[in-house]
């Protein structure tokens, strides 16, 4: 039997705690037919951002002005996974800083343990953003507190982002940050009162949810640079680790195995969550909610990796695809 551990682009190898950012791209896409689909569209669209949003909550904020350095260990010291970015400048916000950052930096200035990375040391974000972004600078993606959560689904979902800021048109402040796991989880608390369309107990087979071609992977001796190398080029957001026969916590070594790293992650760790092709749609709705993680590995019954089911799969075939197969629009 074939084990499979996942590394995450949180890089929880390194600072012992779990954290995702996106997924393999090529998806099928969900072919749904059921009279009552439409009810989960409904409700997100009667719901507002502002639903979510809880009366005390932990929101860090990073002035551009900071060292990338601070900020990473300011994200880690403070459990956060992501942080929006202000400008003093401008007086406004203009991004968001994630762990994707951070395996962007470490990917392209890393040369060898021997070789400090200084960009890392020095830079501010500032520094950093107009270095990465360059030609691609996009505007900071953000949604209003009174729009609903249809809209927000699509935002994420369209954008391909996985952290959409709510920022209250008035006082220009960040009152939260809404994200596909946070959008399921609320939905599921409601789910038992609402008509139960016939297409949950399907499974993915049948409904075709989820990434089965081209699944990026890396082995137990793959080198850590490399595998930050796929994060990079692939724009995925976890790999599967494969081992078949059943790192230090710093980033100035990436020479170091997958396996190595791995033995880094935070003592909670309980081990992949699977599913196969025969699973419902509930069932995995119901795993996800309930593990409170980003993705299931599909596998088959050797254990064999043959694809990646996300939130931003199942967020897509429950609210913004129609009954007659095609996609909603915001």
């Amino acid at each position: 039997m074939r084990e499979i551990s996942f590394l995450c682009i949180f890089l929880g190898s390194f600072i012992s705690m779990p954290l995702s950012v996106d997924d393999v791209d090529c998806k099928k896409e969900p072919l749904l037919e059921d009279s009552d689909y439409n009810v989960y569209t409904r409700f997100m669209k009667s719901h507002r951002c502002y639903d979510l949003v809880p009366t005390s909550s932990k929101l860090v904020v990073f002035d551009t002005s900071l060292q990338v350095k601070k900020a990473f260990f300011a994200l880690v010291s403070n459990g956060v996974r992501a942080a929006p970015l202000w400008d003093c400048k401008k007086q406004c916000f203009v991004g968001m800083l994630t762990i994707t950052d951070f395996i962007n930096i470490l990917h392209r200035y890393y040369k060898s343990p021997l070789v400090q990375i200084y960009e890392l040391e020095e830079h501010k974000i500032e520094t950093w953003r107009e270095v990465y972004l360059q030609d691609s600078f996009k505007p900071l993606v953000s949604i209003s507190p009174n729009e609903s959560l249809y809209d927000a689904v699509s935002s994420l979902l369209k954008n391909k982002i996985h952290r959409l800021p709510v920022i209250d048109p008035l006082t220009g402040n960040t009152l939260y940050i809404l994200t596909h796991k946070r959008i399921l989880k609320f939905l599921k608390l409601f789910i038992s009162e609402m008509p139960k369309p016939a297409f949950l107990g399907q499974t993915l087979e049948e409904l075709g949810i989820g990434t089965f071609h081209k699944i990026a992977v890396v082995r137990s001796d793959t080198p850590l640079y490399t595998a930050l190398g796929i994060f990079v080029e692939q724009r995925v957001s976890a790999l599967p680790v494969v081992d078949d026969n059943a790192a230090e916590k710093t980033y100035n070594n990436l020479d170091v195995t997958v396996t190595k790293a791995l033995q880094h992650r935070s003592q909670y760790f309980e081990g992949v969550l699977t599913c196969n092709t025969h699973d419902t749609l509930e069932s995995i709705i119901n795993r996800l909610v309930e593990a409170e993680v980003h993705r299931l590995v599909v596998v088959d019954e050797q254990e064999v990796v043959k694809g990646i089911v996300s939130l931003s799969d199942i967020l897509q075939a429950l609210v913004l695809t129609n009954g007659d197969g095609d996609k909603g629009t915001a």
